[in-house]
């Protein structure tokens, strides 16, 4: 890409970021390159309304939050074959296609590399993706199909991601055929003052969009045309880092045919009412995830006349959209959250400055901000047990670990 210098310069001049080329000479010939087109592929006046985001005060929400309708998946009765022969029938159609968001690092781990590639402690020493691999697999013999598996990996582990695929043959997948893989969406961090930081390599500091640039992503990288070509009307979504997750569920995909919603979600009930996880609900009459930091101590112990909790579906990332949803979710982006972060950075002077304290801007958007968009969802709630063994921290917490994870997935399977 031919992109002129005097030509940067100007557009950072308008922008007041002239800071980014203070070191421009300093850099090899290639990472001038990449810098002048990072620069290039910036929306400016993104950045500038991503910061005025930063200087807002907070409005107190004057939002209506109601409880959320739910089926659960094991008293459904006679219903239950209705919706898995409808759910079956539209599998060996081939209208299903599964996405892994699998753009993050195993450092809370003490993984070096892709989250997907770590070994959870089984006997057999498989990583997050083979378990994945496996169970997708499985799921293809049932219905003699091969299950299209798309993974979205980041600038920071895609290469070694692709690496690690091509080490294990793609685990019997075909490249480019039926596996295919993306890149998640970035944007610059900035400092309190709305300046753009340059890293330690001398080159813009990027984070990820977090999940909720998931449907920006499948479009900007064309894999939903990808996914039409090959028939499929049906997109699961879920997290590298669950061992359990179900990606190819009847039941779920006979409810959102049978219902005609264009989303289809997945919870666990909440192991007790303070759990901290975002849980389903109803804000302003539409389908949403409230936020456990949002939700006040009598909503959370608020229970219906079965004694079950109002608010009690937690969100587990596990989530069937049509592809027309997906797609018209990705036409924009959707609403960006601020995150106030620790971030090495290169002052104006050229010195690395390592802070001790919070001092840069990151944004992030959430998948379920999408979910208000749609007229309406089902939420399917299903065993913790059997769906949901999560891999997000070290042992020492002592939740959501490798150990609970791998005696969930042992027990599930019958390892034991």
């Amino acid at each position: 890409m031919n992109i002129q210098l005097e030509e940067v310069k100007n557009i950072l001049k308008k922008y007041n970021q002239e800071h980014l080329i203070n070191h421009y000479n300093d850099l090899s010939d290639e990472k001038k390159e990449v810098l002048l087109e990072q620069i290039n592929n910036i929306d400016f006046g993104l950045i500038n309304k991503l910061y005025d985001i930063t200087k807002e005060e907070k409005a107190s929400s004057i939002d209506k939050i109601t409880p959320i309708d739910y089926l659960d998946k094991y008293k459904l009765n006679e219903q239950y074959k209705y919706y898995e022969a409808i759910g079956k029938k539209a599998i060996k159609e081939k209208k299903l296609a599964t996405v892994t968001m699998a753009g993050g690092q195993g450092t809370r781990l003490g993984h070096k590399g892709p989250k997907g590639t770590y070994d959870i402690g089984l006997d057999s020493h498989k990583s997050l993706f083979e378990l994945l691999a496996d169970s997708l697999k499985e799921e293809g013999k049932k219905y003699d199909v091969i299950i299209p598996w798309f993974i979205m990996t980041s600038r920071e582990n895609n290469k070694d991601t692709l690496e690690f695929f091509e080490k294990h043959k793609y685990f019997g997948y075909q490249k480019n055929k039926n596996i295919f893989f993306f890149e998640q969406g970035e944007l610059p961090m900035m400092d309190t003052e709305g300046k753009i930081l340059i890293g330690e390599d001398g080159l813009i500091k990027l984070a990820a969009d977090g999940h909720g640039g998931i449907y920006e992503s499948l479009v900007k990288t064309k894999m939903t045309n990808k996914m039409r070509e090959l028939g499929v009307e049906w997109v699961f979504i879920g997290g590298v880092d669950n061992c359990l997750v179900k990606m190819v569920d009847p039941i779920l995909m006979g409810i959102a045919i049978d219902k005609k919603v264009t989303v289809a979600c997945k919870s666990v009930v909440k192991a007790n009412p303070q759990e901290k996880v975002g849980v389903f609900c109803r804000r302003n009459g539409k389908p949403n995830v409230i936020e456990y930091s949002e939700i006040t101590d009598e909503m959370a112990e608020a229970t219906d006349e079965n004694n079950e909790l109002l608010y009690g579906e937690s969100h587990i990332l596990c989530n069937l959209f049509s592809i027309d949803a997906v797609e018209r979710m990705g036409a924009e982006p959707l609403p960006y959250h601020v995150a106030f972060k620790k971030a090495t950075y290169m002052d104006k002077d050229g010195e690395l400055i390592k802070p001790d304290s919070p001092n840069a801007y990151k944004f992030e958007a959430f998948l379920f901000d999408a979910f208000g968009e749609v007229d309406d969802m089902a939420v399917l709630r299903v065993k913790r047990e059997e769906e949901f063994a999560p891999v997000k921290n070290s042992d020492e917490k002592g939740v959501d670990c490798p150990k609970t994870a791998r005696q969930l997935y042992k027990k599930f399977h019958n390892l034991d």
